[in-house]
């Protein structure tokens, strides 16, 4: 049966992997969405035909409005354009392929809206992971994961035939800073920490590879898809990216999914599941892999596990803390503002000097985040 899918960050790294599967499954897009890329969101509109797009930046949407104007596409703008987007009742399935704590307002109104929810956002559950479980309980939505770790947890627990997972092997690529110590990364440059070895991806999630804290975020973000405590989520340094994570069951039996680092197939299968059809990925051949290497993290040479380990076993607002606050940290980087090491360091004095609140609502979430980037920026 066709789908119809909204897509949330279409001309993002993972968005555009997005459409680019597309003709490999019966589907329809319905909205798309970008902040300022409109040259690339016109290209797609025009090719896809969709009922809606939408452009955070007003300024940008209003140049794409005249772009489209010989066409039938309504052209939205700022965050609620992107509810309208993700709420549209046309769509049978929303890819949340923004990037960062803007994912979770567009959502949440997804969800309420009976829309299945493809999730490449993880800040999403990071930082409101409680309540966006609830919500997806409540009105009998799938949250069906995109991260190829989450994708591949996902696939193990559909042979455990019902058996709990016992444990959860997370698997890193370790970035590019793998193997140096602290004091060996703090002059590291922008250039240096996006030069990741196995994955293309975005800017941001890119150096938060570089300092591990993408790791940490997908920990947490584990804990809340699979309902797991913290410390029954084990990471594991896997420099060649092909296992792309494993789960445990109770009688030590580890199952694992493997493939080559390429984010077209986990998220096709989300828009497919349960059924599995051609992908146009490369094949991956054992023989040519040779060898499969596995190594614990450093915890020492980047603390960002460890402020992501202490804010999942408080869970509360501390998603929201940390990762508004990394956010912020993220993008000084990124503009030659502060050091590489400072990020983990801002994320921490922001940690200890906003008051931890445990029992949040959706007001609460978005408070604690305001607070860290506030703190953060200075």
């Amino acid at each position: 049966m066709m789908k119809k899918i909204a897509i949330l960050g279409s001309t993002g790294s993972i968005g555009t992997q997005t459409v680019d599967i597309l003709p490999s499954i019966d589907a329809e897009v319905v909205a798309l969405t970008t902040n300022r890329r409109i040259n690339l969101l016109e290209e797609q509109a025009r090719a896809l035909h969709p009922k809606m797009v939408c452009a955070m930046d007003e300024s940008a949407a209003k140049e794409l409005k005249i772009k489209l104007a010989d066409t039938d596409i309504e052209v939205l703008t700022g965050m609620d354009g992107l509810i309208a987007c993700a709420a549209e009742s046309g769509a049978d399935i929303v890819v949340t392929a923004v990037v960062g704590m803007v994912g979770l307002l567009p959502t949440m109104a997804a969800i309420k809206a009976g829309k299945d929810i493809a999730l490449a956002n993880k800040e999403t559950l990071v930082c409101a992971g409680g309540l966006v479980m609830s919500a997806a309980n409540q009105y009998g939505v799938r949250i069906l994961p995109v991260d190829s770790e989450h994708s591949a947890i996902f696939q193990c627990v559909q042979a455990a035939n019902g058996n709990p997972i016992d444990k959860i092997l997370l698997t890193a690529s370790g970035g590019p800073f793998f193997g140096k110590k602290i004091e060996e990364m703090r002059g590291m440059t922008r250039e240096q920490a996006l030069a990741h070895p196995n994955w293309s991806m975005g800017a941001k999630i890119t150096i938060d590879s570089a300092t591990m804290m993408n790791k940490g975020l997908e920990l947490i973000e584990a804990m809340w898809l699979y309902d797991l405590p913290p410390e029954d989520i084990e990471i594991v340094v896997h420099r060649e990216s092909i296992v792309h994570s494993a789960v445990e069951f109770a009688d030590g039996a580890v199952i694992a999914q493997l493939g080559l680092p390429d984010m077209r197939l986990p998220i096709q299968l989300a828009l497919t599941w349960p059924q599995r059809v051609p992908c146009k990925v490369p094949r991956m051949s054992l023989a040519e892999v040779a060898k499969l290497t596995f190594y614990a993290p450093d915890y020492e040479a980047f603390p960002a596990l460890n402020l992501a380990k202490h804010a999942a076993s408080l869970k509360g607002d501390r998603g929201a803390v940390l990762n508004g606050a990394n956010e912020a940290a993220v993008g000084l980087f990124l503009n030659d503002k502060i050091g590489f090491t400072d990020i983990a360091e801002r994320v921490a004095y922001a940690l200890d000097t906003i008051p931890y609140k445990k029992d949040i609502t959706l007001d609460d979430v978005l408070a604690a985040d305001k607070a860290a980037r506030e703190i953060v920026l200075g």
